[in-house]
């Protein structure tokens, strides 16, 4: 059937209770040879596979609710429902339903009785037929109560009373009584009244739900519940619903049954959450029903505001209005974050149209205006709004700003309006702050980024990250940095520091070429590390993590960075400081030299113990720097053996010009490496080099990065080169050069440097790795070219 009268949704109820979205499809009854008997399908809409092959039992009970949905279990705890579009088509199925059992279809329910345990049958042999109700009078209050309390016991009983006081009108009489009780103001029926409603909601009827929350008998309803016997006064929870809880209107709702459902759920969800007793472990699961209704409801007021074109367009109309006031905007936006939360109930087919929807009308320009508002409520709100988008479909909003990339200014983009209000939350601890990192980090995961033939959403989105956003979420950190110490150090500060460096160290881990230019290009772990001095240690913690994640990635280009900078003297000087206290500082320090050793990176290794090993043997009390030594040693003795064999297969003529190649020259062209790379544009797409030579010299990621730009490292503003040699042997300045006189290869630049590979590989010629023994910082010796 393609009809509408025929469209559903299949759900499923869950471990937790909850209803669980199976897809949308057309639903069909007929009969199944392999099941041997009439069946309900449902096959998908979309693609036509089948949902649900489902054989009408004679036996199963199923129910009929809201004149829309049909609820039945199949098997022990695996409840099924179907919720249909139009009430024609869920009659149609009912009455298929009812034709096979051989029911009524004027029923709600098929099935009187339900399956149950041979106790329970034993117990209930002496009382089969249904269950009469006492008259509903005052005097008989206390025989009610426990009449109800003890048909609890057993499935079947549940089942006989909740048809009898169906059938009798009885839930509209007992509220008679309550009025009764009132005026009259008898305690003690009204606590009879208290406990014999609270056990009707544990029937976990729907039928009985419809009867008790509709518009006349709801507050009725709540009234009874007020008078616990367990409570000294009556609570007010009438008084709350009917003068303090205000319904706010912001936009006209001129569908009156979307109004009232609007205020049928809120009323119900109150009781849930407030009224009704906290349930107990035996309890909880006799409440699912109710959960399910509140469900229901929800779906159905998405449903229908999303229908209304009308509505949807003036709310976002004056949500972008420039002549909204505050109060106004405030007001719009929380109902856009409570219509976005109601949206999580739907299926995700569903929730996908119910986002496409939203943006078509411009939510997410909206956003941009309402996240810098100064309004705490709406920026807030805002948030929640934007987190509920990026969840369920973080490609909306990549799309969006890519498409701002021509169009916009750059403050205005939004991800650059999302990071400012992430680095100015005025709030102490941070609460916005961490929700937009939160954020952030969704949308630069490349692991949801869509790559097809057509579409790069992954190179295009990070292009655009690293170009445009990039540099003003690390301005904090730079600006923080620039001396030997921190400049700030309240709590505000080191906090957004934190969440900086972890957004950081999230892109080390998840991007290659992007932050590495992005770390080259600004010195950022010399900076990063300038907050080993801090005084809040969870932030010394944060510029550790960093590195410690750069070295976990053993990337040689990474390593010669790290040697030249010296970029492990602000870490052994945190050791030195924190003088063997057992903390979590020591311990993260100990683990970073022992991933070292046991990796058994060469470089690493040879420069620590060559430049610390005097300090670091002093350290008695744990073997990490003892056998990071003996692994150095280990290094140095093959070097030398490799040395001996190599230079006995030499001829004796060329042994003592082998190794003339002058170093101050090596070195230069290494530094002009450097300096060449560094002054780029930032986030533009680096691709290899062109010339052939150095593509073989260089590994796939070094030819990433290697891209030479027409600027020289002259153009560097001299703070940066300052730092740089303060910290002794820059990136850019390397200090073994300064005052070296002309080299005699100076006029072959360009030769030179295509013909040193910068970074020493494992694997490589044995000219190389000899040269690890001698100096771990000099290029590798080559062979005298014999001209």
């Amino acid at each position: 059937m393609t009809d509408t009268r025929r469209r559903v949704k299949l759900y499923a109820l869950n471990a937790e209770r909850q209803w669980d979205d199976r897809g949308t499809g057309h639903v069909s009854s007929s009969y199944v040879d392999r099941l041997k008997g009439i069946s309900l399908l449902v096959r998908a809409e979309a693609d036509g596979a089948l949902l649900l092959e489902s054989k009408i039992q004679p036996d199963t009970a199923y129910q009929k609710q809201q004149d829309t949905l049909i609820v039945w279990s199949e098997g022990d705890n695996f409840d099924l429902a179907l919720s249909f579009q139009e009430k024609a088509g869920c009659d149609e199925i009912w009455e298929k339903i009812c034709q096979v059992q051989g029911k009524d279809p004027s029923v709600d329910i098929t099935q009187d009785i339900v399956e149950e345990s041979e106790d329970e049958r034993f117990d209930d042999m002496s009382d089969s037929g249904p269950i009469e109700l006492p008259p509903c009078e005052l005097s008989r209050l206390e025989e009610i109560n426990e009449l109800v309390a003890s048909s609890l016991a057993t499935a079947m009983r549940k089942e006989k009373l909740a048809v009898a006081l169906e059938n009798d009108g009885y839930i509209r009489k007992l509220l008679n009584l309550f009025h009764m009780c009132e005026d009259l103001e008898n305690s003690e029926g009204l606590h009879c009244l208290y406990e014999t409603f609270k056990n009707i909601f544990l029937l976990n009827k729907n039928a009985l739900f419809e009867v008790m929350f509709c518009e006349e008998t709801i507050f009725d309803v709540v009234g009874c519940l007020e008078y616990d016997p367990s409570s000294p006064s009556p609570k007010r929870h009438r008084q709350y619903l009917k003068q303090l809880a205000r319904f706010k209107e912001v936009i006209p709702i001129n569908n009156p049954e979307l109004l009232a459902k609007i205020h049928q759920t809120y009323r119900v969800q109150y009781i849930q959450d407030v009224v009704l007793p906290t349930p107990s472990v035996f309890e909880d699961n006799m409440l699912s029903t109710l959960s399910s209704f509140i469900f229901f409801n929800k779906v159905e007021i998405v449903t229908l505001i999303q229908e209304d074109e009308k509505f949807l367009n003036e709310l976002f109309s004056q949500l972008t209005d420039d002549a909204t006031d505050d109060h106004k905007r405030r007001e719009l936006v929380l109902f856009l974050k409570e219509f976005c939360n109601f949206s999580q109930n739907l299926q995700p087919q569903a929730k996908e149209t119910f986002y496409k929807t939203l943006s078509s009308l411009g939510i997410l320009p909206a956003l941009e205006i309402t996240l810098a508002a100064d309004d705490a409520q709406t920026k807030m709100a805002s948030i929640d709004i934007l987190t509920y988008i990026v969840e369920f479909s973080p490609s909306v909003v990549r799309d969006y700003t890519l498409q701002q990339i021509n169009n916009t200014d750059e403050d205005q983009m939004l991800i650059n309006v999302v990071i400012e209000q992430m680095i100015c939350d005025t709030d102490p601890e941070l609460g916005g702050a961490v929700q937009l990192m939160g954020i952030l980090r969704i949308l630069l995961d490349p692991e949801n980024m869509l790559t097809s033939t057509n579409k790069s959403e992954k190179t295009d989105f990070l292009n655009y990250f690293y170009k445009h956003s990039v540099h003003i979420l690390i301005a904090p950190l730079l600006a923080n940095t620039a001396e030997e110490r921190p400049a700030k150090e309240d709590y505000q500060t080191v906090q957004l520091l934190s969440l900086i460096l972890e957004l950081l160290s999230f892109c080390v881990e998840h991007h290659t070429y992007h932050i590495k230019n992005c770390i080259l290009n600004k010195d950022l772990l010399r900076r990063i590390l300038v907050l080993m001095k801090c005084r809040h240690k969870f932030l010394v913690l944060c510029a550790l993590r960093f590195m410690r994640k750069i070295i976990s990635l053993k990337d040689e280009f990474y390593n010669r960075y790290i040697i030249k900078g010296n970029l492990f003297h602000p870490v052994i000087d945190a050791f030195i400081q924190n003088n063997a206290r057992y903390n979590l500082l020591d311990s993260a320090i100990l683990e970073l030299f022992e991933f070292i050793k046991l990796e058994d990176i060469k470089s690493l290794c040879t420069h620590v113990v060559e430049n610390f090993g005097k300090v670091l043997d002093e350290v008695e009390y744990v073997q990490t720097f003892k056998a990071l030594k003996m692994r150095y040693d280990q290094h140095q003795d093959k070097i030398k053996d490799r040395d001996r064999t190599t230079l006995d297969s030499v001829p004796s003529i060329l042994r003592n010009s082998r190794y003339r190649r002058d170093q101050r020259q090596l070195e230069e062209e290494e530094e002009m490496w450097f300096n060449e790379d560094d002054d780029f544009d930032d986030g533009e797409a680096v691709v290899p080099a062109a010339n052939d030579l150095l593509a073989k010299k260089l590994d796939s990621d070094l030819a990433s990065i290697g891209k030479i730009m027409d600027k020289k490292v002259e153009t560097h503003s001299p703070k940066l080169l300052n730092s740089n040699s303060k910290a002794g042997g820059g990136l850019l300045n390397n200090n073994a050069t300064v005052g070296s006189p002309p080299s005699p290869m100076q006029g072959d630049k360009s030769s030179t440097l295509f013909k040193k590979a910068l970074v020493d590989y494992e694997g490589d010629s044995d000219e190389e790795e000899d040269d690890e023994g001698n100096d771990s910082l000099a290029p590798s010796p080559k062979r005298a070219r014999l001209t």
